[in-house]
């Protein structure tokens, strides 16, 4: 795998490369959010094990920013916070697992790993299905009873959470972390999106998303 470490502290960065590229692994590495963001524009990684405090952010920061950009890398968060909000935060965040320190580093690459082949498996098959509705994750492409809907990017993005997972309550709070890749100010930006995509939609579409009172929205076939 070609993997980025993104890690302040020199130690546990050099314990972390030099370990991984024993097992016949390619690594590069960044101290900093702003080295992190070079190296993503320069190159093509299966993974990324991601420090959260960082000398220029925390970087959950990277991980939303990431995900708001359309990119699925999958992301590890290697850090000593350990409580459960920290956890969810993570998750909510677009991160795609989480090993607090201290850790053993052939715990690490298994994680890595198993990371890997989900990410391989989602590209051999990009397109998500609920019921009559499709999204093309590569093309951005999205279909219902086989026509061709005609949304922005923003409402794309709305559409592939929800389709990631159908039947399944997401709070207002993930939903604009996967829209945005953070939290937003008034909840009118998010009824607003939500407006577009049940407009393309249409009233008499077999799939809808439904708000469930106090919890979230879901998509659902009826």
């Amino acid at each position: 795998m070609h993997l980025l470490i993104i890690e302040d502290d020199r130690t546990i960065a050099e314990n972390i490369y030099e370990y991984l590229e024993s097992r016949g692994h390619q690594c590069d590495y960044a101290d900093c959010l702003a080295t992190a963001s070079t190296l993503l524009t320069r190159s093509r990684f299966d993974a990324a094990v991601l420090d959260r405090n960082l000398p220029d952010g925390d970087g959950l920061a990277l991980a939303r920013r990431l995900r708001a950009e359309g990119n699925a890398m999958p992301i590890l968060i290697l850090t000593a916070r350990e409580t459960l909000e920290d956890k969810l935060l993570g998750f909510e965040s677009g991160c795609d697992d989480y090993l607090v320190k201290p850790f053993a580093l052939q715990e690490l690459e298994v994680r890595l790993l198993a990371l890997g082949r989900r990410s391989e498996a989602r590209q051999a098959n990009p397109v998500l299905r609920h019921g009559e509705l499709e999204l093309n994750s590569a093309t951005q492409e999205a279909r219902l009873r086989g026509r061709e809907l005609s949304l922005p990017p923003k409402a794309l993005r709305l559409l592939g959470e929800l389709l990631s997972q159908p039947n399944r309550v997401f709070s207002r709070r993930e939903l604009e972390i996967a829209v945005w890749g953070h939290e937003q100010d008034s909840s009118d930006n998010l009824r607003s999106v939500l407006h577009t995509l049940r407009r393309a939609l249409g009233e008499d579409a077999p799939t809808q998303v439904v708000n469930v009172h106090g919890l979230g929205y879901k998509l659902v076939s009826r």
